[in-house]
């Protein structure tokens, strides 16, 4: 054996994976097994830690045994060999996958709750399991995480067979093994403790690893969902303030997009990093998302905006603190609007990919400092942002990020503009005096 117990593996693991710190990772574990070795990794990299949720679809009469796997987002992956090897039919997979999606919409339930999962676009993601024996499971969290549009995925595990790279290179930039003996029957051969993981374990420790983030990240003095009262309808939002916050930025979500938008979430988690608040809030309502002229409709846009920053600064937990603009595609025509008026006096603007130019005849009204970041490979949007820029009476600049398109889902594109929004908005943001 190599290891006394999962605990033992998750801290030898994570010594391992030490290069991967300072790194945006998002540490992923295979329930149930999995988990006490990734909060292990998670805790060790200062990196949040998810559950990635695998099924193993187990042979009938050998249930240890993986015939394939299923996962999140419809994900599934099929091991012909072991089918053919068992004798299993296609009605026996069918009763098994059956039976383990039931399990799986559960256990979703059971350890997330109503939350979504943790964001990994454009992240490095790192997956997690007690150990490899087919690869099944493992290779059906790659392509999970692939799906949510994760910029690297690194799969790490204690122990795996000594074919473990052939298996999995292709469904894993980089492959972390601490052992791969020749005699290898079963993962639970190599720990002296191999007890079952259960529910309750689950949930303990992706609470203690929520809890060790905050603590490493910087506390929230402030985080919950809350709701802004715009006109006559009321807009679901999050307002999330670090402790000490020096100030709170509201973003403006692009193309019918909402509080949940995966890109402009990375950005916030960065801004929170660098005692930044943030109030994520929808735009439109669910009804009016349904119009897509709407979305374009950037007077409506900007109007709602406005109605958050009076809402904002009206909060007792955002007392006195300055109020910054985050704007993405047609978000950000809609606060560069909205910065125009006199009342919104914003202490800086950020715009990711943004459509400047559908503010229109208000950009000379606009005092706030605007940084508009875009991506090298989105021409049309480059020449539209430089003629906008041009029209800017106030400090302005222009950031151009080689080889990112409009969305920036290459990798390392989004940490460019989540830094770049960090830098300016720390750099333009003081208390305010009201």
């Amino acid at each position: 054996m190599l290891f006394s117990d999962r605990t033992e593996a998750g801290r030898r693991l994570g010594a391992r994976l030490e290069y991967l710190r300072g790194q945006d990772v998002v540490v992923l574990g295979l329930p149930r097994g999995g988990v006490p070795v990734a909060v292990e990794v998670a805790e060790a990299l200062d990196a949040p830690l998810d559950v990635c949720l695998v099924r193993k679809l187990g042979v009938p009469y050998q249930p240890e045994l993986g015939m394939g796997a299923i996962g999140e987002d419809g994900v599934r992956v099929i091991n012909e060999q072991v089918l053919r090897g068992t004798g299993s039919t296609e009605a026996d997979l069918a009763r098994v996958e059956e039976h383990e999606r039931r399990v799986l919409q559960d256990r979703a339930a059971r350890y997330r709750g109503e939350a979504p999962p943790v964001s990994v676009a454009g992240r490095t993601a790192l997956v997690v399991d007690d150990g490899v024996a087919t690869g099944s499971t493992a290779r059906a969290a790659c392509r999970i995480a692939r799906a949510r549009g994760a910029a690297r995925i690194v799969l790490a595990v204690p122990v795996a067979p000594r074919d473990f790279a052939r298996r999995l290179a292709g469904d894993a930039d980089d492959l972390v093994c601490l052992d791969t003996p020749w005699a290898f029957s079963a993962v639970g051969q190599f720990y002296a403790d191999f007890t079952q993981v259960g529910d309750e374990e689950v949930t303990a420790c992706l609470r203690r690893a929520a809890s060790h983030y905050r603590h490493t990240a910087g506390a929230a003095a402030t985080d919950r969902e809350v709701t802004v009262p715009a006109g006559t309808v009321r807009l679901g939002g999050r307002l999330t303030l670090p402790d000490g916050a020096t100030g709170v930025v509201a973003f403006a979500h692009g193309s019918g997009s909402g509080r949940h938008s995966p890109r402009n979430r990375i950005v916030a988690e960065g801004l929170h990093r660098a005692g930044l608040g943030t109030l994520l809030f929808d735009l439109l309502t669910d009804e009016e998302e349904h119009d897509r002229e709407n979305v374009f409709d950037i007077g409506l846009l900007a109007g709602r905006l406005l109605d958050a920053t009076r809402w904002l600064r009206d909060e007792p937990d955002a007392e006195g603190l300055a109020v910054g603009y985050f704007g993405a595609s047609t978000g950000a025509a809609a606060a560069l609007w909205a910065a125009a008026d006199p009342e919104a006096r914003p202490a800086a603007i950020v715009s990711r990919g943004g459509r400047p130019d559908l503010a229109g005849p208000r950009l000379p009204a606009v005092t706030a400092p605007t940084l508009l970041v875009v991506g090298g490979a989105d021409p049309v949007v480059l020449e539209l942002n430089r003629e906008a820029q041009a029209r800017l009476r106030c400090e302005s600049r222009l950031e151009v990020v080689p080889g990112a398109t409009h969305l920036f889902e290459e990798p390392g594109t989004l940490d460019r503009v989540t830094d770049a929004a960090r830098d300016w908005f720390t750099d333009h943001m003081a208390p305010a005096h009201v």
